[in-house]
């Protein structure tokens, strides 16, 4: 008679090991363990440090200072300092150092004509310039006449600050001279789960080390003072050329510290790179005249935009993790057996045999016989 309908859920299966002398599979075997082998050791020790366990968010501080001076030869001989050519005031993560600019001065409200370089601004008739209408693109809204500007060009009289800004862009940047200038980056990390902190200046007690020194990444890595010029050369831009129309520069500062060793060998890596060709505002300054007339001076500024931030990870050891890893890779020699069996089984020439061999079902005996007589 048949066997209840859930006997085999009662069976126990256990493990048969059968030498099988393929060597095809063999190599297999072999190579698959020797992957998993390089897999552990390469990668996941050597490379990934699966042993540690790592703070990828901490906490950061930035602080800039720019240092320099620099004259303007325009119109009128004109000192410019540190305090004159950084926007916003010190201490952001964005810095703006001034290098051309275009001045408009003594602007009043009132009427003028319009730029010729503005298209909206263009006429021929008063029609063109039909009143109350902002010029697109301008300096002012339109008064309802057409003036001739020049010999060439007519424009629509606007009433806006008059004289309308001036375009004219000097052929070589007015203040070339900030390529000497030095951006001082104080940066200090502070990786919370190992309460760890680091920051990227030398401690000494020298003060005036950070008014001499200049970042040099072999000879002297931990002083945070660099020359304009240089982070433009090391972002693969020309520094006049930059100066001219302005641009953009990012400064990443990246920290991999290794707990396991001493906390001098944590040092930050220090890269640049161009983000972008133009860069420029304006901004001006209101002052008011003898007759209480109110004025301004307009400034078109151009510049090097630096954009800084700071990447870090540490990482230090623990067990759990290296239980991790190591769980991970004993899989892998345990998969490399796996597929050893599928290709004997399913793929090799011999298959049946192998099916034969592995697999066996072992049945007690059901019973002494009965002796006779």
């Amino acid at each position: 008679m048949p066997g209840p309908p859930c006997g085999s859920l009662l069976d126990y299966k256990t493990a048969k090991f059968s030498l099988t002398r393929n060597r095809r599979v063999g190599l297999l075997h072999r190579l698959l363990q020797l992957s998993a082998l390089g897999y552990l050791l390469g990668w996941v020790l050597l490379l990934r440090k699966g042993y540690q366990e790592r703070d990828t968010a901490p906490r950061v501080a930035v602080v800039t200072k720019v240092k320099g001076a620099a004259v303007a030869e325009a119109a009128d001989r004109r000192l410019w300092d540190a305090a004159d050519l950084t926007w916003p005031p010190q201490g952001e993560n964005v810095l703006f150092l001034v290098t051309n600019f275009i001045a408009t001065v003594q602007q009043v409200q009132g009427t003028c004509p319009e730029s010729p370089s503005v298209l909206d601004g263009m006429c021929t008739e008063d029609a063109d310039c039909p009143m109350g209408n902002p010029v697109v693109h301008g300096n002012g809204i339109k008064t309802g006449k057409c003036l001739i500007f020049n010999a060439t060009h007519s424009t629509c009289e606007i009433y806006g600050w008059c004289p309308v800004e001036n375009s004219t862009l000097p052929r070589k940047p007015l203040l070339a001279e900030t390529e000497n200038f030095t951006l001082f980056i104080k940066n200090t990390v502070h990786f919370t789960k190992f309460n760890f902190s680091k920051c990227n200046t030398l401690q000494t007690s020298d003060p005036s080390y950070f008014k001499s020194c200049t970042y040099d990444p072999i000879f002297n890595p931990s002083c945070p003072v660099f020359r304009v010029r240089d982070m433009v050369e090391a972002a693969g831009e020309n520094f006049g050329d930059l100066a001219l129309l302005g641009g953009s520069i990012r400064v990443l500062i990246e920290w991999n510290c290794d707990l396991d060793h001493s906390a001098t060998q944590c040092q930050p890596q220090y890269s640049f790179s161009l983000q972008d060709m133009r860069y420029n505002f304006r901004t001006a300054s209101y002052y008011w005249g003898s007759q209480q007339q109110l004025y301004r001076n307009l400034l078109k500024l151009y510049g090097i935009r630096f954009d800084l931030s700071v990447h870090g990870q540490a990482g230090k050891f623990s067990i759990v993790p290296t239980a991790v890893s190591f769980g991970t890779s004993i899989a892998f020699f345990g998969a490399a057996t796996m597929v050893c069996d599928l290709v004997l089984l399913y793929l090799d020439a011999k298959a049946d045999l192998y099916w034969k061999e592995k697999f066996e079902e072992a049945r007690p005996p059901k019973g002494k016989p009965k002796a006779t007589a």
